[in-house]
């Protein structure tokens, strides 16, 4: 019988350690597959762990309390419940040199597409139970049909309920294996220098774990997209005017600010529905075109980072349902209360640069999405417009950044104007 290592999950992109907030099991007890072994707190979520075998547990490393970084070894499960337990059934904080570490996030990787099939998890939107991976291997389902799946459990995680309901409504109820598609690698990315300084003369900070997380997703990203900026000046001179005058009055009634990031979103989901190709993602040398538009909407933190909560389905919101919706999402992100749900399943990403007074940026692409639009600040410029006349107009820039695999500039040019011509002809009174 094999002796197990239970390891604390990344349970999100810029999320490197969690909190064991509470053991469901202890030392001694038998636990069955999938079933919740611990509880764990992050920066940006809580979730309940499932084991991902069954077995006594004979070992916890970590008490209830302690911050774990993610892929270290926090308890083992003997597949013999019959298995002697550790002496000491009392788990203590572990040294750095004592405390076991998992393979690289790489190298578990492969570990689990050898165990699970042929499906690349480390490209899943989602978290996924052993369970469910093992069900989706003995099916034949893919990483991006799976992630279609809507779940029930905690913060949206599929359950085997779940996948068994959908097994039942699945095409004809038959399963082929698909072609497998393969994707060339990543270059490395390249090691750079040793700095040269004079200790005396410098100040060093050390990354906190979000800042290292961007640092680290934003290279990958690079690496994984070749990405294509396409600038254009927008007029938001009627949003402006509009906006002015019934921005008091919006906010007695709702309670909160009346913001140019919501007209903006809702003419990106418009552009969206007149694009379908800029919502997707690449599965080896297919494009997954998302039928839901899940708007990712980057929200500044305290701290050192940024999060991107997601407003699902954001397509069948009407103008202040989703006001309401922008709002809601970014009151849990300062306060800490997003769900694991809250920040998957986005199909394309907008940010908002101008709020700090940027002209306009060239953002990174959030993977696995093949797009991001940033909008830069509105400013006063002095303008020619159509019948030959001079105007003081409300001007703006905004960029669709893209990935040039998938879409060329063509494409990617008209989804901009398409953005544009939302926002120059809006009538937000016939919307709100």
């Amino acid at each position: 019988m094999a002796r197990r290592e239970v390891i604390m999950p990344q349970m999100g992109e810029s999320i490197t350690t969690g909190t064991i907030t509470k053991w469901n099991k202890t030392v001694g007890d038998v636990v069955e597959l999938d079933e919740i072994l611990f509880e764990i707190s992050t920066d940006k979520v809580e979730s309940e762990i499932p084991s991902a075998f069954e077995g006594k547990i004979v070992e916890v490393l970590f008490p209830e309390g302690e911050t774990v970084p993610v892929d270290t070894v926090v308890a083992y499960i003997d597949e013999d419940v019959n298995a002697e337990v550790s002496s000491s059934s009392t788990p203590s904080p572990k040294s750095e040199e004592s405390t076991p570490v998992a393979n690289s996030p790489v190298e578990s990787s492969a570990a689990a597409a050898v165990e699970y099939g042929s499906n690349d998890w480390s490209s899943s939107e989602r978290f996924y139970t052993p369970l469910v991976k093992k069900l989706a291997q003995e099916n034949n389902i893919s990483v991006s049909e799976l992630n279609t799946i809507k779940g029930s459990g905690l913060g949206g995680r599929v359950n085997k309920a779940d996948f068994e309901n959908y097994l039942k409504t699945r095409g004809s109820g038959t399963t082929t294996r698909s072609a497998t598609t393969t994707t060339r690698p990543a270059a490395p990315a390249p090691t750079p220098a040793p700095l040269d300084f004079d200790a005396n003369n410098v100040i060093i900070e050390p990354m906190d774990n979000m800042r290292k997380a961007i640092a680290r997703n934003m290279v990958e990203s690079n690496l994984t997209s070749p990405h294509v900026n396409s600038v254009d000046e927008i007029d938001m001179t009627n949003l402006v005017k509009y906006r002015e005058n019934i921005k008091d009055d919006f906010f007695k009634q709702e309670g909160f600010k009346l913001t140019y990031t919501h007209f903006i979103i809702y003419a990106l989901i418009q552009a969206l529905k007149d694009f379908p190709k800029v919502n997707a993602s690449v599965d080896g040398d297919n494009l997954v075109i998302k039928k839901e538009i899940n708007i990712g909407c980057a929200v500044a933190v305290p701290g050192n980072g940024l999060v991107v909560p997601i407003i699902h389905q954001a397509d069948n919101l009407n103008l202040l349902g989703l006001c309401r919706r922008v709002n809601e999402l970014a009151l849990k992100a300062r306060s800490k209360k997003l769900t694991m749900a809250d920040l998957t399943g986005g199909t394309y990403t907008f940010t908002n640069v101008g709020s700090f007074g940027t002209l306009f940026a060239t953002p990174i692409i959030l993977q696995p999405q093949i797009g991001i639009f940033a909008s830069g600040v509105i400013k006063k410029r002095v303008m020619i417009t159509n019948e030959d006349a001079i105007a003081i107009r409300h001007m703006m820039y905004g960029t669709h950044t893209y990935d040039h695999r998938v879409i060329d500039g063509e494409l990617g040019g008209r989804f901009l104007d398409s953005v544009k011509k939302h926002l120059e002809s809006m009538n937000p009174q016939e919307l709100l």
